[in-house]
């Protein structure tokens, strides 16, 4: 069992706690938490400019995130982690997380959704596919696309109905 709520500048801790073993040591990106100044500050980042940041929790402990930054007519998908032990389709954590986000975008008028990701994250490129996103060329994202250093692959979806 899980919930999923909004997250502030309170859960920066917690939020690192989680995502950085994910990126550096399961998955072994090139990443480090001063390459990643977002996450110290998310109400600057991603809730003040129009986006948001959601936790799913279970018994209290954070064990997923997914994040989107509102960039004009476009939101950009970050943060979408979820820790091993809580993955796959039951709970179905990230698919909430997910669905969470979409449902706000929707609500903000966001046409699209991008996200970009790493070559070794092959299970998160099939959930993404799964979830009706497209891969596209880098030559395709939109100039107010905020990309990623570490990011080789990138997925996009319509809101439209």
């Amino acid at each position: 069992m899980f919930t999923i709520k909004e997250l502030d500048n309170s859960y920066c801790n917690a939020i690192t706690e989680l995502i950085l073993p994910i990126q550096q040591v399961e998955f072994n990106v090139p990443v480090t938490l001063e390459s990643q100044p977002d996450l110290l500050d998310i109400e600057t980042t991603y809730i003040r400019p129009g986006g948001n940041f959601w936790g799913a929790f279970s018994e209290n402990v954070l064990v997923g995130t997914i994040a989107l930054m509102h960039a004009g007519p476009i939101g950009a998908i970050r943060k979408m982690f979820v820790r091993k032990e809580h993955r796959g389709a039951r709970p179905g954590i990230a698919g909430e997380l997910l669905d969470t986000l979409i449902r706000y975008s929707r609500q903000q008028q966001l046409q699209a959704l991008y996200l970009g990701t790493v070559e070794q994250l092959k299970a998160a490129q099939r959930f993404y596919e799964k979830n009706g996103f497209t891969r596209i060329a880098e030559a395709a994202l939109p100039a107010v696309f905020p990309k990623m250093p570490v990011d080789n692959i990138f997925y996009y979806r319509t809101l439209k109905n």
